[in-house]
């Protein structure tokens, strides 16, 4: 059922993405600075979920607080003549890659922990067989 979702809303994203207007260059740095803001937020969500403490009203919160924070820095730097996004950017980015890590680490543990646990299965069911044999 996800799969279908997800290929529902693929679709539908590359028919509105060839529909919809081009944003303009003007825009199209607080357009990019609101999206690398919510999908820190989204990784960070996910990390929350992974640690179970995860929260809607700080998600929600954080997802439009970063995002209209971010694109007030992108103003003011634009009227100072100054790149202050730059740090919004760095910050963000950096913990995006922060919890990526965090969520690939939780994976791989889980991966590792599921192979071990597979392995020693096997050696049981191996020893269990040679004890039969005999």
């Amino acid at each position: 059922m996800i799969y279908i979702s997800i290929i529902i809303g693929c679709i539908l994203g590359a028919i509105i993405g060839m529909n919809a207007p081009v944003i303009s260059y003007t825009y199209s740095s607080y357009l990019a600075i609101a999206i690398i803001a919510a999908l820190d937020t989204v990784f960070g969500g996910i990390t929350s979920v992974l640690n179970k403490n995860f929260d809607l009203k700080i998600f929600l919160s954080g997802f439009f607080g970063n995002a209209i924070l971010s694109i007030a820095l992108t103003y003011l730097g634009e009227r100072l003549n100054v790149d202050i996004y730059l740090a919004a950017v760095v910050v963000f980015v950096g913990r995006m890659f922060t919890n990526l890590a965090i969520i690939r680490r939780h994976y791989v543990d889980k991966w590792t922990n599921k192979f071990e646990q597979m392995s020693l299965k096997m050696k049981e069911v191996n020893a269990t067989e040679k004890k039969e044999a005999k």
